[in-house]
């Protein structure tokens, strides 16, 4: 509410909102963008060897193509093929720089042993999810035998119960028919 100066009167203000209708879009680009995005999460739990190896590939693939583009472009710039361009060859020289030295053997050991860490923690990771597979699968089976009557419950009893009562009733049918048998060959003597 709000008061006018003067001390005349009082006006109120009402707010009102309006719904605005609105729309939000994209182009095909972006939605193909999503969509593929979308399709490459996983679950970080659910990492195979195969998918680790397969990326490894692709780098390493990659990584061949373009030092083969260097050694391309530097064999063209030294027979005059082509100017040599200074900001490239800078860009080379750094790329060189940042590799490490695989020549020392404290680095080659400690890559090593991190290697060996990260897959000791992928079979790892497997092997629990494979065991807790194994557990929810011995418990579905209990759960299952549970309601049909194979557990250990009270249904599984009754069951017995109810098929000795019928070998008793049958092997009683099967006695009157001796008796029956046995009354007629006594009779016909």
């Amino acid at each position: 509410e709000g008061r006018m100066k003067g001390g005349e009167g009082c006006t109120a203000v009402r707010k009102t909102f309006a719904h605005v209708p609105s729309l939000i879009g994209a182009m095909e680009a972006e939605e193909v963008g999503v969509e593929h995005l979308l399709r490459d999460i996983n679950d970080p739990t659910v990492s195979t060897v195969a998918n680790l190896v397969k990326a490894k590939l692709s780098g390493l693939s990659t990584l061949t193509e373009k030092l083969v583009e260097m050694k391309d472009y530097l064999t063209a710039v030294s027979e005059g093929r082509m100017k040599a361009n200074s900001d490239i060859i800078a860009n080379m020289q750094a790329i060189v720089n940042l590799l490490p030295n695989l020549n020392v053997e404290e680095l080659v050991r400690s890559m090593l042993v991190k290697n060996n860490d990260m897959h000791m923690v992928i079979y790892l990771s497997a092997l629990i999810r494979c065991v807790i597979a194994l557990h929810d699968l011995v418990l579905n089976k209990i759960a299952y035998n549970d309601e049909e009557g194979d557990g250990f419950g009270e249904v599984k009893d009754k069951k017995k119960d109810s098929g000795e009562e019928k070998k008793e009733e049958e092997s009683g049918n099967d006695k009157k028919k001796n008796g029956k048998g046995a009354d007629a060959k006594n009779k016909s003597t």
